[in-house]
This record gives C-alpha cells, structure tokens and sequence, in this order.
C-alpha cells in the first residue's frame, strides 16, 4: 500500500517542506512509494500572501538579493545543503530592487515546481485547491484529513500543518468597537492582511483613524494614495482627490526603522558569541524552564526580561561595537582586543556603560536599545502641528542613517538581531514583545517608502497621532488620542487596525486549529500551538508529542521572522523545515519496514 503525507498548506512554508523532503529522500526513504497531499485554495508555492491576485502596487520588504528559499552551508541540519538561486538572480533583476508580490509569488512557483520535479520517482505530489476542516484519527493510527468539498477524507499516515498567516475571531475590545460601529453606522476594519481587506467604505476626504505603524499600514498607505489615483513627483505627491485622510498612531508611535540601504563589506561580527546553543541548553536546562512571558522573581517558568533578555543585550552591543571598532576604529578610544575582553568580563548592563563610555567618546555611536525602540518616551509636544514637523524630523534623521555607511554599526546589529532569533526559536514561546521588538528593528519598510510617507505628511493626505494612541467610542463617532501630544484629539466615523490577526489556536477562524485545541492539543501562554522544539511535532496539554501530527509556521510556538530569509544567515526556518522533513521521512520508513515483517 503507497504511504501518504498530507501537507496542510502550500505557501512558502509548505514548498519549503517539500524541498527538504525531496533533499532528504535519497538518504532516509525506502518506502512503498508515497503520494504527498497539499491541501490550499490557494495557488502551490505562493500561496495566499504570495498570490498572484493582489494589486502590483504591493511591495516585498527585502532586496531581492536578500530573498532565498534554498540552504547553504550556513544552515546548522542534519540534511544536505541544495544550493539554489535568490530572487534577483532568478529574475535577473537588481539585487537592490524592493521586487513586487506578484514576482515573489512567480519565484515561489517556480520554487515549487522545481521541489516537486527533485522528488524521487515514488513519491507523488497531489494538490487539493480547498480548506482542511479538521484531523481525526488516533495517535497510533492512520490519520483522517476532512476537506471542505469531500464527503470522504484523505487518508494519512502523517499531517503537516504549514498553515501560514490565519484569519482571527476580534479580540474583547475589537468586538466591542465593532458592535458600536453596527450600532452608529460607523465602520471598523479589523486586523487582516490588507490585500484581503474591503477598503470602499473608507471614503474620500473623511478622516480614518489607523492603529498600527509597521508594515500593514505600509500596505494600507499605498492602496488608499497610489491605488486611487495619486502618484509622486519627486518629493512632492499629487492627490487624485479620492484619498481619506490618515491619522496613525501606534504603541510606540513612529513607524518602524527604514530597511538599512548599503551593502556590508569587511569582517562580520563573530555570531553568536553571548547567545549560542550552550546558553540556549542551559537556559532550556532550568527546572520548570517552559518559556513564557510570567513576571519577574516568578520562580520556575523562564521570564524573557529576567533570563533572557540580559543575554540578547549582550549579543546585540557586541554585534554593534564589533563593528564600530572593526570598521571606523578612529571613533573609538581604545584597541578592540582590550574593549572586547573587558566586554565580555563585564558582568552586567551598568559596568558595560562604563566601559562604552571611556571607549566609545561620541554618544551617537553607542548603542541604546530602549531608545531605538521606544523613540517617543517621555516626549511632549506642544501641539498637533508642531508633532508633525517632529516626526517628519525623526523619519527623515531614520533615513538618513539608515543609508550612510558611516552608521554601519546598524548593520552589526542587524546581523546579531537575525542571529538572536535563530537561537531564539530553540526556546518556543517567548512572549510577543521579542516579535515587535525583532520587527521594528530588523523588518521595516523601505526606504522608498518612508519616503513616500513623508510626501503624504507634507500633502496633508497622513497625519501623525503619536505613541500609546488610545481609541474610545463615544458621542456616535470614534475618537484617538496619545500622550504625545496633551489635550489634543481627533474624531472619526471609521477605524482601520493595521496589523495581522493574532495567531491564536483558541481565536482562529480555521476550522481544524480550533478543533485542534478542542481535542487537547497544547497551547502556550500566549495562546500558540506548542509544538516539540526537535522536529516540529504538536505537543497536548501534558506535552506529549503526537507521532503523526506536525506543524510549522507562525501559528506555532516555534514561529521565525519568515519561510525564507536572506542567504548565509542560517535561516532558522530552513533548520525546522529540514528536522520536520527527515521526522516523517524516517516514520514512512519504519513504517514501511514493519508492515513487510
């Protein structure tokens, strides 16, 4: 009897697996043959982020350089390394271009298509374009996958969820904003990948408060300006007239930091220094060491601000000063030999700012994490006007920066901030904050971009709210206000929040994550399906790993910053696709073996 592998999924995540699975399989498969199931509505390999069918105006947010979906000699596995092209060789185009999605999604396809021909001869890939309702079957035994236009299931020796990004029930506070804009006419968008989301009710010349300022406002921004008609002359944008007027704020107020606009050149900090595999096993070690975000002085459970933030610090300012010393030694007041080995004897974050401050004279080239990340902390302006010429500042001193070379110790960071997450991942859920913060430093949006919101600010087409904007319902309209500007609000009749749904097992629309929890399987504090740190598989609420179910993505406690990465950065989702594909691989086999004896 042929075996079969049911892949649910067939975006980046589930192409990646299949990779790994066609890589791995001359070593570890010997079976009856095997036919693979990708269940997805959506196209294989671009999935539903990926797609073709979205607006050409939408941007990826990489250098097309900075895009792979193959290994190299970088990724720390157990499989061989199959060398492939990134996006801009692919397509021949410049590796410093921002490529739009629907180029990304033909170079997924063709990634796709190029994983399946790699399969042994035996192994045959089947693609089912409909939702997966849910899993059945018990733990020892063949398992029963119910799609949405089958009144039989596919039979599975094992199940993948590759799921991707997921639709979300509203949380307390969404829900109620959306009942009040039912009851008073108003309208309320709720989080949602932008591409997917109506925005007709959004109408010309009438303000919209925005919550939210990374990357799904980005994707917001360019459709209700450019999508309707306006377009840039130089710095200057010229509405069409169709265009609301955005009022944005956020937790921390700014959007996030420009994408670094230069090549690295010279030695790269030797990574991971503070933050490696042995730190990761001893913190993993600790008894009652399941990760979580609990308090401080909680005792048994790791507390990322307590256990594991001290060590991130660390890794990150040697990142950075590595790189201060190493390529612009005349800003500095010490040989880096010495700087480095006090560094690393210095015992905590208050004998490492005595250090920096008798080695590093200039104050703008120490690195100052909390100010990087919360820029507006503390900050009063005066009045509405004088907060847009603020910002307008800030974006434009961000970009600058971000495009001079000079400042390339933002670089070093940026490389210990990708090496931090891959060791991150090791430890499962670590809370959301790390996500923002990782995001807001290492995943902003390009440069152009920014450029773009400052035409607009300038336009009068975005206005700026400011940090920990607070939104009320009240008087029939929804009203925004923040701390960073006292005394000043702004009123409206709708209400977009810019970001992705929460990855939630117990608040996901999809059908079979929800019946997963229902049928016991585990979930972090955060609300994340847990799943075994080795190999992928989910884990029930006693932390048993179930032997034919497996998921990889952002719904899962073992989440990374993305399916691809840039190339030699050992991207960690490369790791998890190759240890998830050598699991089955290895189960199919042994299965196979014990039904011929």
């Amino acid at each position: 009897m042929r075996q079969s592998l049911v892949i649910v999924g067939a975006g980046p995540r589930g192409t990646g697996l299949i990779e790994r699975i066609a890589a791995n399989a001359p070593e570890l498969y010997a079976g009856p043959g095997l036919d693979i199931h990708l269940v997805d509505p959506h196209p294989p390999g671009a999935g539903r982020i990926w797609r073709a069918a979205q607006s050409p105006l939408l941007w990826m947010n990489s250098h097309a350089e900075d895009v792979t979906m193959f290994t190299d000699e970088t990724v720390v596995m157990d499989g061989p390394v199959r060398p492939g092209p990134t996006l801009h060789e692919w397509a021949g185009v410049d590796g410093a271009l921002f490529a739009d999605r629907q180029l990304q999604g033909a170079y997924l396809r063709w990634v796709h298509e190029r994983a399946v021909a790699g399969l042994p001869a035996e192994i045959t890939v089947h693609h089912h374009p409909c939702r997966a309702l849910r899993v059945s079957g018990s733990r020892d035994g063949r398992q029963q996958v119910w799609l949405e236009n089958g009144p039989r299931p596919l039979l599975a020796d094992l199940v993948v969820l590759a799921l991707g990004h997921l639709d979300a029930e509203l949380d307390d506070e969404q829900g109620e904003l959306a009942a009040y804009a039912g009851e008073h006419g108003l309208t309320h968008l709720p989080p949602d990948f932008t591409a997917d989301s109506d925005l007709s009710a959004l109408r010309p010349g009438e303000p919209v408060l925005v919550r939210g300022f990374g990357l799904a406002f980005v994707d917001l921004m360019v459709l209700l300006t450019e999508g309707r008609g306006g377009r840039y002359e130089g710095d200057t944008y010229l509405p069409s007239g169709r265009e609301p007027v955005l009022y944005v704020g956020s937790r921390r107020g700014v959007p996030y930091h420009a994408k670094i606009g230069y090549d690295w050149t010279g030695e790269r900090p030797p990574l991971p220094r503070f933050l490696g595999p042995a730190e990761i096993e001893e913190l993993t070690a600790r008894p009652g060491s399941s990760p979580g975000p609990g308090e401080a002085g909680s005792g048994g459970a790791l507390d990322f601000r307590r256990d594991v933030w001290p060590l991130v610090e660390k890794e990150l300012g040697f990142a950075h000063y590595h790189r201060l010393f190493t390529a612009h030694p005349e800003r500095t007041a010490m040989a880096w030999t010495d700087f480095e080995e006090k560094y690393a004897a210095a015992s905590g974050a208050a004998e490492r700012e005595t250090l920096v401050s008798s080695a590093v004279p200039d104050p703008h080239d120490r690195l100052d994490l909390a100010a990087l990340d919360r820029p507006l902390d503390g900050v009063r302006y005066a009045s509405h006007e004088e907060f847009q010429d603020g910002l307008r500042g800030y974006v434009e001193d961000d970009l600058s920066r971000r495009h001079d070379p000079r400042n390339s110790a933002d670089l070093g960071v940026f490389l210990g901030l990708l090496s931090v997450y891959g060791q991150l991942v090791r430890l499962g859920d670590i809370g959301p904050w790390w996500h923002g913060f990782f995001s807001h430093l290492a995943s902003g949006p390009p440069g152009p971009r920014l450029r773009n919101l400052l035409a607009l600010s300038r336009a009068g087409v975005l206005r700026f709210v400011g940090a920990d904007m607070a939104v009320r319902a009240e008087d029939g309209v929804f009203r925004a206000s923040s701390p960073t500007v006292p005394g000043f609000s702004v009123e409206a009749r709708a209400l977009v929040e810019a970001r992705l749904p929460e990855p939630t097992l117990r608040r996901a629309r999809d059908p079979l994550l929800r019946e997963l929890y229902a049928e016991g399987a585990g979930e972090t504090a955060d609300g994340l399906l847990r799943v075994d740190r080795a190999d992928g598989r989910i884990l029930d609420r006693a932390g048993r790993p179930h032997p034919r179910r497996f998921a990889l993505g952002p719904h899962t406690d073992g989440r990374t910053p993305g399916a691809f990465t840039r190339p030699r950065t050992g991207g960690p989702a490369f790791r998890q696709n190759d240890a998830t594909a050598r699991a089955a691989l290895v189960f199919l086999r042994d299965l196979g073996a014990e039904a011929v004896a």
